[in-house]
């Protein structure tokens, strides 16, 4: 079998932009996942029961559901529901930040609910106030226990940003099946799309093992 990859090289701008689409969905998405999941795993965790029950019920829907079916009813059903049409960048924002989110959420209850009871205890005879040991107590230790499964939370987000090729977002995925279909080179192209993921990842799950590593003592009690 002969091998062709002048295809890649010839519509490398055509893929070049869809590489930067997926980069920004991956970007935009991390950082609204972080902070609505880390809301609501701190809601669930300090709470009154009236509202643990809603963010419960949220975090299990959204780990029950697959990230497609989320994504194909916010494009679909959404505007049909609700009368109001999403750009298909911003509805896979949408559906990837509310699946992903869900598990951030778990990471930062776990994480908080790691530190010893003791700390806290300890904290109330000096007189602290509760956002006081959340925030110069808990979340410190907390933030450093999380890292390791929050580096994968971020290699799991930038790959499932390659769903939204489904409702023909430009990203990198469907601009490679654009490329394959018109040049009829499948194996060359989904190749390079390979490599081109795994040069996103590989930084990103050994960067946060490194700072992992570098700070880990001071998630230790």
């Amino acid at each position: 079998m002969d091998f062709d990859f002048s295809p890649i090289i010839a519509n490398w701008r055509f893929l070049g932009g869809g590489l930067l689409v997926t980069i920004l969905l991956s970007i935009s998405t991390i950082v609204c996942a972080t902070i609505l999941g880390a809301a609501v795993g701190l809601g669930r965790t300090y709470s009154n029961g009236w509202l643990r029950v809603p963010l419960t019920f949220y975090v299990d829907s959204m780990r029950a559901m697959p990230i497609l079916v989320i994504l194909v009813w916010i494009f679909f059903a959404f505007p049909i529901a609700f009368g109001l049409t999403l750009p298909p960048f911003l509805a896979a924002l949408l559906a990837l930040t509310l699946h992903i989110s869900a598990y951030v959420s778990e990471i930062v209850r776990a994480g908080v609910v790691s530190v010893r009871f003791g700390q806290v205890r300890a904290g109330l005879a000096l007189g602290m106030s509760s956002a006081q040991i959340i925030r110069k107590i808990v979340l410190p230790q907390a933030i450093v226990r999380i890292l390791p499964p929050y580096g994968s939370i971020l290699s799991i987000t930038i790959k499932e940003t390659a769903v939204a090729t489904v409702i023909a977002v430009p990203e990198y995925m469907h601009q490679s099946e654009v490329v394959a279909s018109q040049s009829l080179r499948p194996i060359e192209v989904f190749t390079m799309a390979m490599v081109v993921y795994f040069i996103l990842l590989f930084p990103v799950t050994r960067g946060v093992d490194f700072v992992y590593r570098r700070i880990a003592h001071l998630g230790r009690s």
